[in-house]
């Protein structure tokens, strides 16, 4: 198994780990064992004491997340007649499938946005889109937006904990990481008081 941390350590002054950056960001977009952010973290850590290029380090990021989401999006697709078939009308399955096809069509940017920050939710919320069929031009548009949000704070993180701690590179890192986690926290923790604001009304 690839060790993606120690690789992009060994690679921090290289033009090659643009491409480890673009590699592990698709990657962790359909396979949440691959963990994308403390490699993401350690480049933008490195990004402050110079010896990676910031603006660079969250372009390709942001690239390999969104080509990581057409992954799910197009199986979603190329499942979706199969998975139609199989949920009979008027059965609470298909009455689930028709409702967060709705939700996906009318409320996209809320829900492809706010899963980016959740490893696992990202994954079935673009699987999600494809089965249900949302259109890709709103698909591929709220995807580039969360992957760009994501991968800018992801990255500055990294970089804030860098300009931080430009003496302790190893305090930096686990304070970008930090960072990172309270992120998913965060936008998870919104999601849920929604979640009960909208049951109580």
């Amino acid at each position: 198994m690839i060790d993606w941390l120690a690789l992009a350590e060994n690679l921090i002054t290289s033009p090659w780990l643009y491409l480890v950056l673009i590699a592990v960001s698709l990657l962790d977009s359909f396979l949440p064992a691959i963990p994308s952010e403390p490699v993401i973290v350690v480049a933008g850590v490195y990004a402050a004491s110079g010896e990676t290029e910031l603006v660079p380090v969250i372009a390709a990021t942001a690239l390999g997340a969104f080509l990581g989401d057409m992954v799910p999006y197009g199986l979603g697709r190329s499942m979706a007649a199969r998975v139609l078939r199989r949920l009979t009308p008027g059965t609470r399955r298909r009455r689930a499938h028709d409702w967060l096809g709705t939700e996906l069509d009318t409320r996209a940017g809320y829900i492809l946005i706010t899963s980016r920050f959740i490893p696992v939710g990202r994954y079935l919320v673009t699987l999600s889109a494809g089965i249900t069929r949302l259109s890709w031009p709103k698909f591929a548009g709220y995807s580039a937006i969360s992957c760009v949000a994501w991968s800018a704070y992801t990255v500055l993180s990294g970089y804030a904990g860098g300009t931080l701690f430009q003496d302790n590179t190893l305090v930096g890192i686990g304070v970008g990481i930090v960072l990172a986690i309270l992120a998913s926290v965060t936008v998870e923790g919104v999601r849920y008081a929604r979640r009960v604001r909208a049951r109580a009304s």
